[in-house]
């Protein structure tokens, strides 16, 4: 297959387009400058140079592919405008030509808000935090829409090689010499490593399946203070570690504090089913130490 991906130099863009490669397909990745551009070529991944605000810097590389995927997020700008102009366009050209192509659309599980012990499948309401409030419109848009395979993936929050979110447990740790969580320590985020969502990428654009929510989760079940001690033990912090009340955390974080402090429970069985995907890695705590180590070499130039 030919696919287009935007973010290609992205935590997610970057595992994705990779992996497609080594699956044997050919990619197609949209990046802001020659130095990433430098970068993905170095892996496989043809370089198309442009911005998400310009479609027309990068329609004839996608128009030509089969598989469209969207997983970049630009926070410099208005962040849902600009990823709802990139998923109209992206429809359009899943519109045209040999039908139907399919269209991937990166959300996340932040959309069920708080579930608590609850277990959230794809079918479970939607209770959005303000940060991420605007998704379910988008995802909407991709499985609506007629002539295309639209296909909603809801990863879990990363961790490996370079890290995510648990990046920045790093290099606090590690630079800062600070290590905190906002909330009480007690919340469990749904998890999954950054190779197992790519794989899950890969099965949902070879599937011809669409009209498709899959989460995409691990089963470790660790809470934020039980992810805290282990970085702490990785790194070799001895400091506190600071536990910091929404409200407190929300006059410089923002929204962002709300989303940190939530507790998930989120079902990954729909993708087990139809796409037979299934977790390699068995969580962050398991392997801190080696996710420690690739941080650490991230950071080097």
């Amino acid at each position: 297959m030919k696919v287009f991906i935007t973010g290609a130099t992205g935590y997610i863009g970057f595992s994705v387009a990779s992996a497609y490669c080594r699956a044997g397909h050919e990619v197609w990745g949209l990046v802001r400058s020659e130095e990433k551009a430098r970068r993905v070529a170095r892996h496989e991944i043809r370089p198309v140079i442009g911005a998400m605000q310009k479609p027309d810097s990068w329609r004839d590389a996608a128009k030509n592919c089969s598989v469209l995927i969207h997983a970049a997020v630009d926070y410099q700008a208005d962040t849902f405008a600009v990823d709802r102009q990139t998923v109209e366009a992206l429809l359009a050209l899943g519109q045209q030509g040999p039908q139907p192509k399919t269209v991937i659309y990166t959300s996340g599980a932040w959309v069920y808000g708080n579930t608590g012990s609850a277990l959230a499948d794809e079918t479970s309401p939607l209770n959005p935090p303000r940060l991420v409030a605007q998704r379910p419109t988008a995802e909407q848009l991709v499985l609506g829409a007629a002539g295309v395979r639209g296909i909603v993936i809801r990863p879990g929050c990363l961790y490996g090689r370079q890290g995510g979110l648990t990046g920045m447990w790093f290099a606090g740790a590690f630079k800062a010499k600070s290590l905190q969580a906002i909330g009480d320590g007690s919340n469990r985020w749904t998890m999954v490593h950054a190779d197992d969502l790519a794989d899950a990428y890969v099965r949902a654009g070879e599937s011809r399946l669409g009209r498709e929510i899959f989460n995409i989760t691990d089963r470790s079940r660790w809470s934020i203070r039980d992810m805290l001690d282990a970085v702490a033990r990785a790194t070799g912090y001895t400091g506190a570690i600071k536990l910091v009340p929404v409200a407190e955390a929300a006059k410089t974080m923002g929204d962002f504090a709300e989303c940190l402090a939530l507790d998930q429970h989120v079902d990954s069985r729909k993708a087990v089913h139809l796409l037979g995907w299934q977790p390699k890695h068995g969580g962050f705590v398991d392997s801190v130490e080696t996710y420690h180590l690739s941080w650490k070499a991230a950071q080097e130039p």
